[in-house]
């Protein structure tokens, strides 16, 4: 069996999308990518979580070819290739259809940033994607929902906002290992849920100033940090 401790992290990474109460039954996945093998490691199509063990995890090339795994890989293979290749700096993806989160990008609206918690993961509000065309939904569905994505960081770093709400359809996470974007799928579905709450609290809540934001972001990312221990 290749990708041994890949493998997992991969299911490490699945199964805390479980624990936090983030994908029912089969819902969303997550993968990871040996960067100097060109091999991505992903969950199967349709398996359940408490049935699924690191050999069921399907190995593939970056066009998506099977390198190792007799089982289908997620039918989101597609989307989770596409930002791999795009997204240069990212070890990790997590897929869910988590509540809060889905609903926003079933509103088709980005989620604001109300506060210090949401500033301190992402510079800025987390963003959505344009709707797909009938032409990019009845062909290669899954690969437009990459691109679609992609065309929305044209002019955003994606490790300042490691997140994405795909419009009418649930949230991408990513992040430096598949155990940090199953971690950023947590905090996503927090702020989701904490930003409707501000807004059923109070519908004319502002954003918390650029400031604020950019000092609780700053504080945690890049080379002046100070949260948290040395290392």
């Amino acid at each position: 069996m290749i990708l041994k401790a890949l493998r997992e992290e991969v299911l490490e990474a699945n199964l805390e999308l479980v624990r936090r109460g983030l994908v029912l039954y089969t819902f969303g996945n997550a993968s990871g990518i040996a960067r100097d093998e060109g091999l991505v490691v992903i969950k199967p199509s349709g398996v359940p979580y408490d049935k699924m063990k690191a050999e069921d995890l399907v190995v593939t090339n970056l066009d998506g070819k099977i390198v190792e795994g007799s089982l289908r890989p997620s039918s989101d293979l597609p989307t989770h290739l596409i930002l791999y290749r795009e997204f240069a700096s990212i070890g990790g993806i997590a897929h869910t259809h988590s509540r809060a989160a889905t609903s926003w990008a079933q509103a088709q609206r980005e989620i604001p940033c109300f506060g210090t918690t949401h500033a301190d993961y992402f510079h800025g509000p987390i963003p959505v994607t344009k709707p797909l065309t009938p032409a990019q939904i009845r062909a290669d569905y899954e690969a437009n929902t990459g691109h679609a994505i992609v065309r929305r960081f044209a002019k955003l770093d994606p490790l300042h906002l490691p997140a994405v709400l795909v419009a009418g359809h649930a949230p991408f996470c990513w992040g430096a290992t598949p155990a940090e974007a199953a971690h950023i799928a947590v905090i996503v579905e927090e702020i989701a849920a904490m930003a409707s709450q501000t807004i059923a609290a109070n519908p004319r809540a502002r954003c918390i100033s650029q400031h604020l934001h950019d000092k609780h972001f700053r504080r945690k990312h890049g080379r002046d940090a100070y949260y948290g221990q040395n290392k």
